[in-house]
């Protein structure tokens, strides 16, 4: 089974998007939010081609955006935002970075990032030790060390994402359901 590192985060902040996206493949509904999520980030990535690296705190590192990842080990593959090769001279590093259009850093996007790495490590065979969150109405890097825990917590969740998906077992809700306002799945739990 092949996850993508978006269902990764989507699992992370309610695990039963996981379940009716794998689940119930053909009922997937597109937000209003969702659709200026992938605009913001369409604009992003051009105002970025053109920006100095000093969000990063660098003055010099390869830009690569939209970079395919994959692991037949890990069951996990997707595409990274920028990802910022060999800076400041660090041979055989690189760094994740995702846009997102939001305000903080939320704990789903932390693991997403170690997923990232994870992938780009066995890809291209590099140490990916730091990344970022660049928050789009902010214009702010948020830094985050990709740590052997987070790493582990991918795996930790992979495995549970297999289980629900090949159970087809419908997660419990979330403990706070602020997140179930803007769901697109919102109309489908009626137990929340």
């Amino acid at each position: 089974m092949m996850f993508t590192a978006t269902d990764l985060k989507q699992y992370l902040y309610c695990a039963r998007i996981l379940y009716y996206h794998h689940c119930l493949p053909a009922i997937r509904p597109v937000t209003h939010k969702m659709e200026a999520g992938i605009r913001a980030h369409e604009d992003e990535s051009t105002r970025e081609a053109r920006r100095s690296l000093r969000p990063y705190n660098l003055k010099t590192a390869e830009r690569h955006f939209d970079v395919w990842v994959e692991s037949e080990r890990l069951g996990l593959r997707g595409q990274v935002d920028l990802v910022l090769a060999e800076p400041d001279g660090l041979v055989g590093q690189a760094w994740v970075v995702e846009f997102k259009l939001a305000s903080r850093l939320g704990d789903h996007w932390k693991l997403q990032l170690a997923a990232y790495a994870m992938l780009l490590e066995e890809q291209w065979q590099i140490k990916v030790e730091r990344g970022f969150v660049y928050l789009i109405p902010l214009r702010r890097a948020e830094p985050l060390d990709l740590t052997t825990r987070l790493k582990r917590q991918v795996e930790a969740a992979l495995a549970q994402m297999s289980r629900i998906a090949q159970e087809e077992w419908m997660p419990e809700p979330p403990k706070v359901q602020a997140k179930c306002r803007d769901c697109e799945f919102r109309r489908f739990c009626n137990d929340v």
